[in-house]
């Protein structure tokens, strides 16, 4: 670490949890962010700020005038570009040392396992079901720990599937694929603005943690966020042994 990597990270490098080892661990992490909007914006651009040295951003969409209410990585100037080519822009500003994939397109599939598999955490930032599950089962295959998060209108959620822990629920033990769950969109429900920055730093948070290997993550546990009385509540998710996605998962170190 050169000198002035030791001045940027010196408030981490202050904390006993962290130190020059810890941060060191971060400049060598790859975290993979799927979505680069609401949530993936404070997401990455903490991430980015606290030196995980490979960010890879995957959305398909561009900037519209409408995300810039809650979307704070993108700006009026970058209106029609790509949000992960506006986002790569925001963060490389924030810190031009980290290394920033922009990927416009919707990872799937063969690709999408790829992606996580080079990973060593995967943040969910997506904001609908099938893309929910998809990466939910990329992670479970490769054993990388996922953070997932969702928000709309006034309501948050977010939660880590470490498939590392033997005991650890996947995405598809608290959220079955055949439980009939609806896709609702902030564009028909709207959300409020503030919601998404609190979940999403609250997922780089959590990523950092993992990466790191610090305190107790989130992992078997639910966290509700009722932003109208500012209340957290905690439900406890257990792993389902009948579930189609992680009752045969694979033995992972």
């Amino acid at each position: 670490m050169n000198d002035t990597q030791l001045l940027r990270y010196s408030r981490h490098i202050l904390l006993d949890e962290i130190g020059i080892e810890g941060q060191a661990r971060l400049l060598q992490a790859h975290a993979l962010v799927i979505g680069a909007g609401g949530l993936g914006s404070p997401a990455a651009m903490y991430l980015a700020a606290s030196g995980v040295g490979h960010l890879t951003l995957v959305d398909d969409d561009a900037v519209d005038l409408t995300n810039l209410q809650r979307q704070v990585m993108h700006t009026t100037g970058r209106i029609g570009l790509p949000k992960v080519e506006s986002g790569r822009a925001a963060l490389q500003a924030i810190n031009p040392e980290v290394n920033v994939s922009a990927l416009c397109e919707r990872a799937d599939g063969e690709r999408l396992r790829a992606l996580v598999q080079a990973a060593t955490v995967v943040l969910d930032c997506s904001d609908n079901f099938a893309t929910r599950h998809a990466v939910n089962r990329a992670c479970v295959g490769a054993g990388v720990p996922l953070v997932a998060g969702a928000a709309i209108r006034f309501d948050g959620q977010l939660s880590v599937f470490d498939m590392r822990r033997a005991d650890c629920p996947c995405y598809a033990c608290v959220f079955p694929e055949d439980s009939g769950f609806e896709d609702v969109a902030c564009s028909t429900m709207g959300v409020f603005a503030p919601l998404v920055g609190i979940v999403g730093a609250v997922q780089a948070a959590e990523a950092l943690k993992l990466i790191l290997d610090v305190g107790t993550s989130l992992a078997g546990r639910l966290l509700l966020l009722d932003g109208r009385a500012m209340e957290w509540t905690e439900i406890r998710a257990a792993r389902n042994p009948a579930c189609p996605v992680c009752r045969e998962r694979p033995a992972h170190a």
